[in-house]
């Protein structure tokens, strides 16, 4: 995926937290916290740089993007914010990993890390793959890119719409 999905998803889940469309809106460290949550198992693709094989245990898709880490991502934030939040964010963590699977390419996704090191697909994959690194500035990636923002705008216009409070505040 070219991560406006993953984006979009945290969006939503700050909009959520703050109480939905009737609430106010979230402020810019929620929408920032939630979105860099929903990106978390991409930070395997550090290792790429270190020459860690995209197939290895810790190789991108593989046990950063289980929902074990998902888990125990949710725990860690439920320990310092409480249980709805850390359930949340659980949520938001182990969307990136099944939206993963939903994708056309790749070697799949390590969901069931730690009990299985196998990578899998969903039955279903309508979301292409995106090209890593500088190659997602071709037109393959912009390709991705606008599927991505057609794909996800009903969770960007959930997340961005204006809401009573805020429409109120405004007059």
């Amino acid at each position: 995926m070219a991560s406006l999905g993953h984006v979009a998803v945290g969006l939503a889940a700050a909009s959520l937290h703050a109480g939905g469309l009737r609430a106010a809106r979230p402020s810019l460290l929620a929408y920032a916290a939630f979105s860099a949550l929903a990106l978390l198992p991409d930070i395997d693709v550090v290792g790429l740089r270190f020459h860690v094989a995209y197939a290895a245990e810790w190789g991108h898709r593989g046990a950063a993007h289980s929902l074990a880490i998902a888990a125990g991502v949710g725990l860690a934030v439920a320990l310092c914010a409480g249980w709805r939040t850390g359930l949340l964010c659980a949520a938001v963590v182990a969307s990136h990993g099944l939206l993963d699977s939903l994708t056309d390419g790749g070697l799949g996704v390590a969901l069931l890390w730690p009990l299985s090191h196998a990578r899998s697909f969903a039955p279903w994959r309508p979301i292409p793959v995106a090209p890593i690194g500088a190659r997602m500035l071709s037109a393959r990636g912009l390709h991705v890119m606008l599927v991505e923002s057609l794909m996800f705008a009903p969770l960007t216009l959930y997340a961005l719409w204006p809401n009573r409070r805020h429409a109120t505040r405004a007059r």
